[in-house]
C-alpha cells in the first residue's frame, strides 16, 4: 500500500510551534530596537532606574498639582540644560532649535539658491555667486527684481523665502526691471558651495592655501585647489589655518589623507572603553614641502590637521601656539528641532599626545604685529617654503 502524501498532524503541530517561536523572537527584536535610546540603553532599562523614577515622580507632581499651569516644554529644556551644567564642561551643551539650525547652516558648506547678491533696499542685483545658475542666465548687475514666479515681491527676505521653498533643480521665473524694460528669466535653483578656501600660486611656485572652516564641503574644495596649483607646477605649499576654529573631524581626516602615505596615523580617539586609531586608508599621497601657519584661534579640527601633517608628514609650523581643544563631541537631535552636544572622547596626536588645554607649539614662534599691513608670519612661511 502506498504511503499517503502530505503532512501528518504531528508535522503540522511542529511547524506551527517553530513558526510561533520565530515570530516571537523577531517581534522581540523589532520591539527592542524601537525602544532603543542609545547603543546600549533602552526604555526598559530606564524603567528600572530608581533615580529616574524619582525625577519622573517630581515632574508628574508639578504638572498635576502645582498651583499654576506649567510650561512643560520650557521646564524640560531647563532640566536638560541643568544636566549639561552639572557636567561642568564647556563643550557639552544643549542648543535650542534656532542655535541648532544656525550651526547646521554654518557647517553644511553649501546652500540652495540662484547665486545672486542683492541690495537689501532696492532689490537690485549687485553681483553673482560662483557656481550659481544666475551668472550665465542673462541677468545683469543693476537689474531690479520685481516678481518671483509671477508673484510680486516687496523685500529681499521675501525673495529668499520663495527660493528656499522651491525644490532643488527647479527653474524659477524672475521678472526684472532693466532701465525702462521689463524682462523675464528662468534660473535653476541649485546647491551652491559656500567658499571655504582661498588659494594662489605665488612666486617661485609656492602655493598658498587658506582654509576658513572645516565645513562639510571643505575637502572637495581643497582637492580642487591642490589640483589647480599642481597643474601649474607648484613645488611647495603654505597651508594657512590661522583663525580656523574647526568643524567636522571627518573633513580633517580626509584632507590629511590627501598628503599622507597609506597606513600613516592621523589621530587616535581615547574613549571610555579604549583607544581607536585612525590611519590613512587611501593610495593618494604627496611629497612636497608643507609649511603651516597657525595661531591661538586655530582649534579643534584645525589642530587635528596640524598635528597629523606635522608628526606624520614632516610639515613645518609657524606662528603662535594653537588653542588647545583636544576633545571630540557627538550630537543628538531632539524631536522639537533642538540638539544636545556632548564630549565622547579625547583625540590624540600621532605621537600619542593630548593637546587639550595645552595646544600645539609651532616650530617657529612668530608673533603677528597688530595694526600692521606687514604679515611677519606669512613672510617667515614663504622663507621656509623656498
Amino acid at each position: 500500500m502506498k504511503e499517503a502524501r502530505g503532512f501528518r498532524l504531528r508535522d503540522i503541530i511542529i511547524i506551527i510551534i517553530i513558526t510561533s517561536i520565530i515570530t516571537s523572537l523577531t517581534t522581540g527584536v523589532i520591539v527592542y530596537n524601537q525602544n532603543r535610546l542609545t547603543k546600549n540603553i533602552t526604555f526598559q532599562d530606564l524603567s528600572k532606574d530608581a533615580d529616574l523614577k524619582e525625577f519622573l515622580k517630581v515632574y508628574a507632581s508639578l504638572i498635576e498639582d502645582y498651583y499654576e499651569n506649567v510650561d512643560k516644554k520650557a521646564m524640560l529644556e531647563t532640566a536638560i540644560e541643568a544636566m549639561f551644567k552639572f557636567l561642568g564642561e564647556d563643550y557639552s551643551t544643549y542648543m535650542n532649535q534656532e542655535e541648532t539650525n544656525s550651526l547646521a547652516e554654518q557647517l553644511k558648506g553649501e546652500y540652495k539658491g540662484l547665486g545672486i547678491q542683492l541690495n537689501r533696499n532696492t532689490k537690485a542685483i549687485e553681483g553673482f555667486v560662483e557656481g550659481g545658475a544666475a551668472k550665465d542666465s542673462g541677468l545683469m548687475v543693476g537689474d531690479i527684481i520685481l516678481k518671483v514666479d509671477d508673484k510680486e515681491i516687496a523685500s529681499t527676505n521675501e525673495i529668499n523665502e520663495l527660493v528656499k521653498k522651491t525644490k532643488e533643480g527647479t527653474k524659477i521665473k524672475l521678472t526684472v526691471l532693466r532701465g525702462e524694460e521689463t524682462l523675464s528669466f528662468h534660473v535653476e535653483n541649485k546647491n551652491i558651495l559656500i567658499p571655504a578656501v582661498a588659494y594662489v600660486l605665488m612666486e617661485e611656485n609656492i602655493g598658498y592655501l587658506k582654509m576658513e572652516q572645516f565645513s562639510n564641503t571643505l575637502s572637495k574644495q581643497v582637492e580642487f585647489a591642490l589640483k589647480e596649483m599642481e597643474q601649474s607646477e607648484m613645488k611647495s605649499l603654505i597651508i594657512d589655518l590661522r583663525d580656523n576654529t574647526g568643524g567636522y573631524l571627518k573633513e580633517a581626516k580626509e584632507i590629511a589623507s590627501m598628503f599622507l602615505e597609506k597606513g600613516k596615523l592621523i589621530y587616535s580617539l581615547e574613549e571610555k572603553n579604549g583607544n581607536t586609531d585612525f590611519e590613512d586608508e587611501t593610495s593618494e599621497k604627496r611629497d612636497y614641502k608643507i609649511v603651516i601657519l597657525m595661531n591661538e584661534s586655530s582649534a579643534s579640527a584645525s589642530e587635528v590637521l596640524i598635528a597629523a601633517l606635522k608628526e606624520s608628514y614632516g610639515a613645518i609650523t609657524v606662528g603662535t601656539r594653537s588653542y588647545g581643544k583636544g576633545k571630540v563631541q557627538q550630537t543628538t537631535n531632539l524631536q522639537d528641532g533642538s540638539m544636545v552636544k556632548y564630549t565622547t572622547a579625547r583625540w590624540l596626536t600621532p605621537n600619542g599626545e593630548c593637546i587639550d588645554g595645552v595646544g600645539i607649539k609651532p616650530d617657529y614662534e612668530v608673533e603677528k604685529e597688530e595694526n600692521s599691513s606687514f604679515d611677519k608670519q606669512l613672510d617667515k612661511a614663504i622663507e621656509l617654503a623656498k
